[in-house]
């Protein structure tokens, strides 16, 4: 398995401010790298050992956060005329290991819940349109999830 840094994903360490009477989990600044616009921001959920299958957003760029649980993301390049066509990279993100994963437009996610209460904040760079994502099976994309 190709496991090069995919050609525009970003990892960026956030910071995590503890206070005694609640703490303080950063998200994203507009002049940080990944920021390429607001569109909307949202919440999503998935159970533990649930995996949501894969989707690419055509246009979109997502910055994932998740100040909840832990959850696994895989992501895939099969972009024509990108330098790391094939690649696969695994990401998990969770309180304890608190980063922000930018994924530009055309790169294929699918993501399984690890933990027992799992959140992740998608920070989008464009509002929800129906028609400007394509999904697959779980099976269409090579990848061992256990």
């Amino acid at each position: 398995m190709d496991t090069r840094m995919i050609d525009g994903v970003i990892l960026t360490p956030l910071r995590q401010i503890q206070h005694p009477q609640g703490d303080v989990f950063h998200g994203m600044k507009k002049s940080d790298a990944g920021f390429a616009g607001f569109g909307e921001a949202y919440f999503s959920t998935v159970r533990k050992g649930d995996i949501k299958a894969w989707k690419k957003h055509l246009s979109m760029t997502l910055n994932i956060i998740v100040p909840t649980g832990e959850i696994r993301f895989v992501l895939f390049d099969d972009r024509p005329v990108s330098p790391t066509k094939g690649a696969t990279n695994e990401f998990t993100l969770s309180p304890d290991n608190y980063y922000r994963l930018t994924v530009p437009p055309q790169v294929w996610m699918a993501f399984q819940g690890l933990g027992d209460d799992n959140r992740l904040l998608n920070i989008a760079s464009m509002e929800h349109v129906p028609d400007e994502m394509e999904r697959l099976p779980l099976t269409a994309i090579p990848y061992c999830w256990s």
